[in-house]
Formats: C-alpha cells, sequence, structure tokens
C-alpha cells in the first residue's frame, strides 16, 4: 500500500494527537489530497537529515489520520492528526515535488490487552496528566484499562528523546513498554 510519508523529528503513537504546522507545498499538497481523498499520511522519525530537506527515515511509523484543520493567523495552515497503525515501509519513491511516498505494510494491531494491576497506578498518574494537557488531549479516545494504550500516552509525554520514543513504537509488547515507561518515570519522579 503507497502511503505519502511526513519525516518529523518527532513520533507519533496510535491512538495520540500530532499537532503540525504546514507551510511547505509538497506537504500542503498532500494535506489536500489527504483530505479530498479522505486517505491517511505516514509519520516517520527522521533518523538524519531535516524536515525541510533531504532526511533518512526509520522503517517503523505510524498513519495518521487527519483530524481538524484550521488556518492560523498567521496565515499557515494548522493540521491535527491523530495515529492510527504502525507500519513497516517496504520501500520508498520521491515524487517530483520532493513528497517521499512509502509501500507500507501494518503491523499487526495487538488484541487489547488489560491493564495488569501492577500498572494500575501509571494509569491514575496518567488520567491526572491528561486532563491537564488541554485542547489537544481533548477528543483522544481514553482507555485507561488497555496496557497498549496507557504505554503509548507515556511514550508520547514524558520528556524522553525520539529515539528512546522510537524504541517504545518499536516494541511489540505492550508489557515491556509499561516496564520501560515504569523506570523512566521512577527517574523523573525522583
Amino acid at each position: 500500500m503507497d502511503v505519502p510519508l511526513f519525516p518529523l523529528k518527532t513520533v507519533l503513537f496510535p491512538g495520540g494527537p500530532l499537532p503540525l504546522r504546514i507551510f511547505e507545498q509538497r506537504y500542503l499538497d498532500m494535506i489536500s489530497r489527504c483530505l479530498r481523498e479522505e486517505i491517511d499520511f505516514g509519520v516517520v522519525l527522521i533518523r538524519s537529515g531535516s524536515e525541510a530537506g533531504p532526511a533518512t527515515t526509520h522503517d517503523i511509523g505510524t498513519q495518521a489520520h487527519i483530524s481538524d484543520w484550521y488556518q492560523g493567523s498567521d496565515g499557515l495552515l494548522g493540521v491535527t492528526a491523530i495515529g492510527r497503525e504502525r507500519f513497516v515501509i517496504d520501500d520508498t519513491r520521491r515524487e517530483k515535488d520532493g513528497l517521499l511516498v512509502g509501500n507500507i505494510s501494518r503491523l499487526p494491531m495487538p488484541p487489547p490487552q488489560a491493564l495488569p494491576e501492577a500498572y494500575l497506578p501509571l494509569a491514575e498518574i496518567l488520567a491526572g496528566v491528561i486532563d491537564d494537557l488541554g485542547r489537544l488531549y481533548r477528543d483522544v479516545e481514553r482507555h485507561y484499562d488497555d496496557a497498549d494504550w496507557v504505554g503509548f500516552r507515556f511514550a508520547e509525554i514524558l520528556p524522553i528523546d525520539a529515539s528512546q520514543k522510537q524504541a517504545c513504537l518499536e516494541m511489540d509488547d505492550p508489557i515491556e513498554r509499561l516496564k520501560s515507561m515504569r523506570a523512566v518515570l521512577e527517574t523523573v519522579r525522583s
């Protein structure tokens, strides 16, 4: 399946929000096409390079669905996207306008897994934090009883670098992700 790719210096997680300010013509065209054709685009973390120039990316990313768009007071297009399924890039090509297009394979979504009792305090912390994050999380579905969802939310909001976030995105086991995030949270809180 071919999808337009948006290489960024951030990681998008399934179920999470991503605010974007669009100013490059290739991405304005991409957003317009996604809205018109009701298709998603892919967000991939930049391994090296820049958002505005040539870049190499990680192979695993997340499909992004546009949930809202607006024109800012500065004339730039603002977009809020919500993460959907994770994918792996099988192959890429660059369009004439510089847009990167990837042939991707969706990674299987794990079945919902109940949050183990040992991690219930994490869900309580997360509930308080998400309520304080305001408008960006207003329309995000909440699943505090789902191990995958709780782990992804901590990975996106904790102050860890992009490579750690990418490692969390690439983890297939939600419990391993939770263990990793609990360890980070313990260092942040101490």
